[in-house]
């Protein structure tokens, strides 16, 4: 019991806003994660692993059964559930995807602006462990043990300032994460003809055009990171 109260105490701490240099230093490295080809294709990972967590939520949420992810090295992955081809719950499950960063972000954002940094890294942590029991490949159980790993030592070796600089750091690549896949998406759209994707799926059970749906996810990342930044930068700094 002393040592589960200690969790929660630490989970529940709050820390002091960060000093203007350091809350800037986050946030551009956080967009430069993103920007950056370089740089890129590693953060997406991370990316992916939320949109997949997305979909097993959402599968879950609506009653279907969760039968297993794979996250793969090209940063695609595959959220595999049984239930009705067709329905709400099918069309929830696939538009929880590529929503999923961008939500994951606010809610990020909106613990961090309340100084829970603490409580956001064991948060993410429980929905690691969540997302390791559904892995069912091996790229994948080391792209959520490496998370694992990252996030757990952040959480215990970590001054609580360098923790919301992580938090941030997140946050930032979560929301511009959201917004450079959803645009990419339309791209891999263009290239391939197998009309797979979530926007395509969406398209046949609907019958609305892949492309609405491609708007609706980058509409909704757009909207998320002006609230990330709303919640993230004092307001003093936006209103001069």
């Amino acid at each position: 019991m002393d040592i589960l109260a200690s969790l929660w105490s630490r989970a529940t701490q709050t820390s002091p806003p960060l000093e203007f240099a350091m809350l800037a230093g986050a946030l551009v490295v956080g967009a430069l994660l993103v920007i950056l080809p370089g740089t890129w294709h590693t953060v997406r990972h991370a990316v992916t692993v939320v949109h997949e967590g997305g979909h097993g939520l959402a599968a879950v949420v609506t009653g279907r059964r969760l039968t297993g992810i794979r996250l793969h090295s090209d940063t695609s992955g595959l959220t595999v559930s049984k239930g009705p081809r067709t329905g709400p719950g099918m069309v929830i499950t696939l538009l929880a995807g590529y929503t999923a960063p961008a939500l994951a972000a606010l809610g990020a954002s909106w613990m961090l602006s309340r100084g829970y940094s603490a409580g956001l890294l064991w948060a993410l942590l429980l929905v690691l462990a969540l997302m390791l029991i559904q892995i069912r490949n091996w790229f994948g159980l080391r792209v959520i043990l490496v998370g694992a790993a990252i996030v757990f030592a952040v959480t215990w070796f970590a001054t609580p300032e360098w923790q919301l600089v992580f938090g941030h750091v997140l946050a930032v690549v979560l929301a511009l994460g959201a917004l450079r896949a959803s645009i990419e998406l339309q791209a891999s759209r263009t290239r391939s003809r197998t009309q797979k994707s979530d926007a395509d799926q969406l398209a046949r059970l609907t019958h609305l055009p892949g492309l609405f749906w491609v708007f609706v996810f980058v509409l909704v990342a757009l909207v998320a990171a002006v609230a990330d930044v709303w919640m993230l930068v004092p307001q003093g700094l936006l209103t001069v």
